[in-house]
């Protein structure tokens, strides 16, 4: 059933000049009517609680009504996550220093945490002999605040480092993961991720679905920063689509490496699948979280946990060509 009061209060907020820009890109590419595409938006919102972002992404002007209503939309997404996820127990994956120390058997890299407290003596054994860390704002999502530092950002000692990550926002400090050589042949620049869903619903528990998030010449390889992603068939850890990314452009190749997409092995998939089953049982309250796992050469680790998952990934139209949506894959495990 359409939430009405999520559709008006999501009116209320909307950023009508992004909407009206947005109309514009989908006439070129459906050779549909502004009005039309306006009007048809307003029925996916009050239908379907999708935003003009998910009407975008899911290229909802090209589907029909059983088709639509296959897609995670925003609206539907905030309501799984509010059912499977008490706010009161986000606090262990949102904050990403207490994430590290909670879930720390699944994370072997050095970290320190950074704030006013911080000791510089801890701060200069982090970086000393490191070619380059990485550092994050304590809380945040889409890689918004996150910076690489190197050799020059700490030649003038410990306490002029810490002054300038404070003022930089940062609340965690890490070495950098190491990627396996085989994920490093996709993208070099970014660590490429696999996001993992575990959904510990009423009709079974497991894992709902499976992307690799795959870097396009940034250090980040999320799609809000340039990245693309491409779905993992859960039982054989292969990637089975094309790579896509939010603006909608799809690849059979990666356009750095020139490396294949459609098959590509996932190293260690069944210990990253174990990993993230096991990981959930410790906080079991949390029902349905997105794992952000990183494949090593010596296996998988932990990036981050996501207490409320982005619903953008697993819409991509490109992902879906026969236009089913992922729905199906939720209600196999809870009730929507």
């Amino acid at each position: 059933m359409p939430n009405m009061q999520y559709v008006l209060k999501r009116m209320k907020k909307m950023d009508w000049k992004s909407m009206w820009k947005t109309t514009g890109i989908l006439k070129k590419r459906s050779g549909k009517s502004r009005p039309w595409l306006m009007g048809d938006m307003l029925r996916c919102a009050v239908r379907y609680n999708a935003g003009y972002v998910d009407y975008k992404i899911a290229q909802m002007y090209k589907l029909n009504d059983e088709q639509r209503s296959t897609v995670i939309t925003r609206g539907i997404s905030n309501e799984i996550v509010r059912r499977m996820n008490p706010k009161e127990y986000w606090h262990y994956f949102d904050d990403k220093a207490e994430f590290n120390a909670f879930f720390k058997e699944y994370i072997p890299r050095k970290w320190l945490r950074i704030n006013a407290e911080t000791n510089p003596e801890e701060l200069f054994a982090l970086y000393r002999n490191q070619e380059a860390l990485i550092g994050k704002p304590l809380e945040g999502s889409s890689g918004q605040g996150i910076q690489k530092y190197g050799p020059d950002d700490w030649k003038d000692g410990p306490e002029a480092f810490l002054k300038r990550l404070l003022q930089d926002g940062i609340g965690i400090l890490e070495e950098i993961v190491k990627q396996h050589p085989k994920m490093a042949s996709l993208c070099p620049t970014s660590v490429n991720t696999c996001r993992i869903a575990t959904l510990m619903g009423d009709k079974q528990e497991g894992i709902v679905y499976a992307f690799l998030r795959i870097g396009n010449g940034k250090v980040m390889d999320n799609v809000d920063c340039g990245g693309m992603a491409a779905r993992i068939d859960l039982d054989s850890g292969k990637l089975q689509t094309v790579g896509a990314d939010k603006q909608g452009n799809t690849f059979i190749k990666h356009p750095m490496t020139n490396t294949s997409i459609i098959g590509f092995q996932i190293p260690f998939w069944e210990e990253a699948k174990a990993m993230c089953l096991e990981a959930a049982k410790k906080v079991p309250e949390m029902r349905f979280i997105a794992w952000d796992v990183a494949i090593t050469e010596k296996g998988p680790t932990f990036i981050e946990g996501n207490s409320f998952p982005s619903h953008a990934i697993p819409q991509f139209a490109a992902h879906y060509p026969n236009g089913i949506g992922i729905m199906p894959e939720f209600r196999k495990f809870i009730d929507i």
